[in-house]
């Protein structure tokens, strides 16, 4: 359903299912791993996550306990992260995809830790910490 790829386009992905709602984080890792005032992540399972090349250049780092980013060692760019509680649940960086993703966020999350030049101006609902519905 979905093709992603890294910046330089040695890491190439497929996912097989459609993407999980999103949202934007604004908690100071994932402003640190996209390099902006927040993330955008959707939910895929594991299993749907197909890596089709890129494989030895992909890493996974512990940016905070339990948690873990997977970003191309070529070009920096960030493809995934899971938390390892939850293994088999990946939030992929929307950020990678090659193919158009039309759904729109639903929330911000992590408000409480956005960066003073963020403005928020859309209607979404703001939590200052993580939300699950």
């Amino acid at each position: 359903m979905y093709a992603g790829s890294c910046l330089c386009k040695r890491i190439h992905y497929e996912i097989s299912q459609e993407l999980g709602d999103f949202g934007y984080c604004h908690c100071v890792s994932c402003r640190k791993a996209s390099g902006s005032g927040h993330a955008a992540n959707a939910p895929v399972s594991r299993q749907h996550f197909h890596l089709l090349s890129g494989a030895e250049i992909l890493k996974e780092f512990e940016s905070s306990p339990g948690m873990f980013r997977a970003f191309c060692t070529n070009c920096g760019s960030p493809i995934y992260a899971f938390r390892s509680d939850h293994p088999a649940l990946l939030g992929i960086r929307l950020g990678s995809l090659d193919t158009p993703f039309t759904k729109r966020a639903r929330e911000h999350r992590y408000v409480a830790e956005k960066a003073p030049w963020d403005e928020i101006e859309d209607h979404l609902p703001q939590y200052p910490g993580p939300h699950t519905p």
